[in-house]
């Protein structure tokens, strides 16, 4: 690795530059607290009154940075601001990155704070059993192997192609979500469905004839997830292969769901509630009622309540329904400090049941929709992991960037997947950041 050396990462850059003060000229911010920021994408920005923010809203955020959760850093929430807007805050639960001028390329260093490997240097020195976290000073005390900058430059931009591709399959999902939504509303919502000009309603319900007003429970199942006990045996977990959905996997930005981050074996998913593909299932605990289909056979744990018994001409409409739905799910929640939904309550909430010709002629609309969707989910779960396979040993030296100039995402993909490949990268050294 001619030209690379080791130094520690507090040399290179400027952690919490800027805090707001009391002449900050801002009424409104744009505030990104860690709950709305993932690994690598923004789930919602908060957009607030400045005097409205909370206590923590106080990091100033500048194009370029990185900032980096130093809270539980193990969930990985970080994000680079590619354009950042002048009055965009980040909470202190973040540390916000600056690189120094001519000492770190910015996308390498986010690139290089993001790796499994350092977010795992992180995990390792964190403080706290209930509130675990780290402090700016072990992100500085970090040693890494420096390439020069303009390796580090070829390195951020092979890697920025995937990202770049994800981000734009993310808007397109976005985008066609919200056409299947804005039709599910004037149809369903506004009763502007085809043919409704000929169409009369009934005066006592106030929908168009044939239409019903059921209880949810009548439709179809509903019951709630299930979870091994205790869930910190690791008799359910060893060897596992099922998916074991926890609340803490998904996003609302999410359609389908493929991976998890833990799996059960036959022994736990036998203690834990297993759907087929394609299952519907909506958030009970915490962030409530955002609806989700899952892409894989899971167990699900008992955050997450499922139905069962949809015809498949219905699974599009029940699911812009719980959308719709989810202002009554907070309504008919309870719990203090965490929102829980009751499926008792749940199967008696009322519902409106379309006629079955209306159903079908919107499942065969948002069919489409849906299945560019999946397709739009699963490019971006092969580009994810075909950019976390090249991320260690573009970063280690052990590729060296240059053999990938001028090599398409889809070339490099098929080479960082290919088996051989893998084989022979499977020795790769452990090492780990040092600090002094």
């Amino acid at each position: 690795m001619e030209g690379w050396r080791k130094i520690l990462l507090g040399e290179l850059l400027e952690i919490n530059t800027e805090s707001i003060g009391r002449n900050y000229p801002f009424e409104k911010i744009n505030y990104f607290d860690i709950s709305s920021v993932k690994s690598g994408f923004i789930e919602g920005i908060d957009r607030i009154f400045f005097n409205n923010a909370p206590s923590r809203a106080k990091r100033i955020v500048k194009t370029k940075d990185t900032i980096l959760s130093t809270v539980r850093p193990r969930n990985r929430s970080f994000y680079y601001f590619k354009e950042a807007k002048d009055n965009d805050i980040a909470s202190t639960g973040f540390a916000v990155l600056r690189p120094k001028l001519n000492k770190i390329d910015d996308r390498y260093l986010y690139y290089l704070v993001t790796d499994y490997n350092f977010t795992a240097f992180l995990a390792s020195n964190e403080k706290g059993a209930a509130y675990p976290a780290v402090t700016p000073d072990v992100i500085e005390r970090a040693k890494i192997n420096l390439p020069p900058l303009l390796t580090q430059r070829k390195i951020a931009n092979i890697l920025s192609a995937y990202d770049d591709l994800i981000e734009n399959n993310l808007k397109r999902i976005k985008l066609l979500e919200e056409m299947a939504q804005i039709t599910y509303e004037e149809w369903f919502v506004y009763f502007k469905f085809p043919g409704y000009e000929n169409t009369i309603f009934d005066e006592k319900t106030g929908l168009p004839e044939m239409w019903k007003r059921v209880k949810l429970g009548s439709v179809i199942d509903v019951g709630r997830g299930s979870s091994p006990r205790p869930i910190a045996n690791q008799v359910y977990f060893d060897g596992g292969t099922i998916p074991w959905l926890k609340i803490a996997d998904a996003t609302a930005s999410h359609i389908f769901i493929y991976k998890t981050k833990e799996y059960v074996n036959e022994y736990g998913a036998s203690f834990s509630k297993k759907l087929p593909a394609g299952s519907l299932i909506i958030a009970a605990s915490g962030t409530l009622g955002f609806p989700m289909f899952l892409g894989v056979e899971c167990c699900i744990h008992d955050g997450w309540i499922y139905f069962e018994g949809i015809k498949t001409e219905m699974k599009e409409y029940f699911y812009f329904s719980f959308i719709n739905l989810k202002e009554y799910f907070n309504a008919i929640s309870y719990g203090a400090a965490i929102q829980n939904i009751n499926t008792g309550i749940l199967k008696g909430s009322p519902f409106i049941l379309p006629t079955e010709e209306l159903l079908l002629l919107f499942h065969r609309y948002a069919k489409s929709i849906f299945n560019n969707i999946q397709n739009l989910q699963i490019q971006n779960q092969g580009l994810k992991e075909a950019r976390d396979i090249l991320l260690p040993r573009l970063m280690m030296g052990m590729i060296d960037p240059d053999a990938l100039i001028g090599t398409s995402v889809d070339e490099i993909n098929l080479f960082s997947n290919n088996e051989k490949e893998l084989i022979n990268l499977a020795a790769e050294p452990k090492e780990k950041y040092g600090t002094n």
